[in-house]
C-alpha cells in the first residue's frame, strides 16, 4: 500500500459521510481503543515499523518540527515533543493562547449557556461540565472556541495563559470518533465522551477559565502533567482531583495518546481573536481569544 493510496482513500472515505460514521462508530470502540493503545506502545522495531507505516499512509504526518525522529514505538510518534521554538506563545496579556494545534469547529459566544457542536446541533454548557451550574453560570457571556486535533497532528496541549489550575474533574464516558461526520448525527457528543475538565485561574484579571479536552475512539486516553495517573477508560475514580499546579502561557500541559478535541471556555469580557472560525487551522500559541 502506497502512501498516495492510503491517503486517496483516507480522502474518499472523508467525504462518504455516511459510511465514514457507520466504520468509525458502529463498531466495539472501547474494546479497540484498548487494543490499539496497547499495540501502539509495543517497542519491537518490527510492530513499531509496521504501525507507523499503516499511519502513514493514511495521514500526512509532518515530522520537520518534531525534537526527536528516534521512536521507540507508534505511541511514542503520536506524544512527541516539538523542538525548542516551534510553538512560541502570543505573550500579549489581554490574549488566550490556543493550547494546542487543531482545526476550529464550534465557536463563539456562550449564549444561555448552549454551544454549537454541528451545523444545527447544540449542547448545554452544564451537561458539558458535569453539572457544574457555578461555573457555567459564570462563563455565560463569554466566548468558547473547539479545536479537534487529526491523527497526524501534534498531540500535546499547553497552559493558554499564566495560571494556576485548581482542580480537574474526570468523566469517564464513550468513545466515539469525534469526526464531523460524527458530530452532525451524534447529539451531545461532547457530553457522552470521556473528558476532563480542567479549572485555571488567570494570574492577571483573575478569572476562571476552563479546558476540556475530550477523548474519542483509539484516543481515550487523557495524560496532565502534573498529575501522577493517566485519565482513562479503565480508571475509575476519584472523579474530583484536586490541584495546585502554577503554569505559565505555553508550558506543557499534557497529552492525548492519539487525537481528538480541546474545548477552551471563558468569561466575558473574552471574545474571539480575529480570524478564529470554523474551519481555520489554528497552532499551539496562537491568539485564541481576546479580552474585550
Amino acid at each position: 500500500m502506497t502512501a498516495a493510496w492510503g491517503r486517496s482513500a483516507a480522502a474518499w472515505l472523508a467525504g462518504n459521510a455516511t459510511l465514514n460514521f457507520w466504520l468509525t462508530n458502529r463498531i466495539p470502540r472501547k474494546s479497540l481503543t484498548w487494543i490499539v493503545g496497547r499495540l501502539s506502545k509495543v517497542e519491537h522495531p518490527v510492530v513499531r515499523d509496521l504501525c507507523l507505516a499503516a499511519w502513514q499512509a493514511f495521514a500526512d504526518l509532518d515530522l520537520s518540527d518534531a525534537r526527536s525522529r528516534d521512536f521507540r514505538s507508534m505511541h511514542d510518534c503520536f506524544t512527541r515533543q516539538l523542538r525548542e521554538g516551534a510553538r512560541p506563545p502570543d505573550l500579549r496579556p489581554g490574549v488566550l493562547a490556543s493550547p494546542s494545534d487543531g482545526i476550529v469547529g464550534g465557536c463563539g459566544t456562550i449564549d444561555r449557556q448552549t454551544l454549537l457542536q454541528a451545523k444545527g446541533s447544540t449542547y448545554g454548557l452544564v451537561d458539558l461540565l458535569a453539572g457544574d451550574g457555578e461555573l457555567a453560570d459564570s462563563l455565560e457571556g463569554g466566548a468558547y472556541v473547539t479545536l479537534r486535533l487529526t491523527s497526524a497532528m501534534y498531540h500535546r496541549f499547553h497552559s493558554p495563559h499564566d495560571c494556576q489550575v485548581s482542580r480537574i474533574t474526570y468523566v469517564s464516558g464513550d468513545a466515539f470518533n469525534v469526526n464531523p461526520a460524527t458530530l452532525a448525527r451524534i447529539p451531545r457528543l461532547f457530553c457522552r465522551n470521556e473528558r476532563a475538565i480542567v479549572r485555571c485561574r488567570l494570574d492577571r484579571g483573575g478569572e476562571t477559565i476552563a479546558l476540556v479536552p475530550v477523548a474519542a475512539i483509539l484516543v481515550a486516553s487523557i495524560r496532565l502533567r502534573f498529575l501522577d495517573v493517566t485519565l482513562h477508560l479503565r480508571y475509575r475514580g476519584p472523579n474530583e482531583i484536586s490541584c495546585d499546579s502554577r503554569l505559565a502561557k505555553g508550558e506543557e500541559m499534557g497529552w492525548f495518546e492519539h487525537g481528538s478535541t480541546i474545548i477552551v471556555l471563558a468569561p466575558a469580557p473574552f471574545r474571539l481573536a480575529e480570524g478564529i472560525q470554523p474551519g481555520r487551522q489554528v497552532r499551539a500559541g496562537q491568539g485564541l481569544l481576546l479580552r474585550a
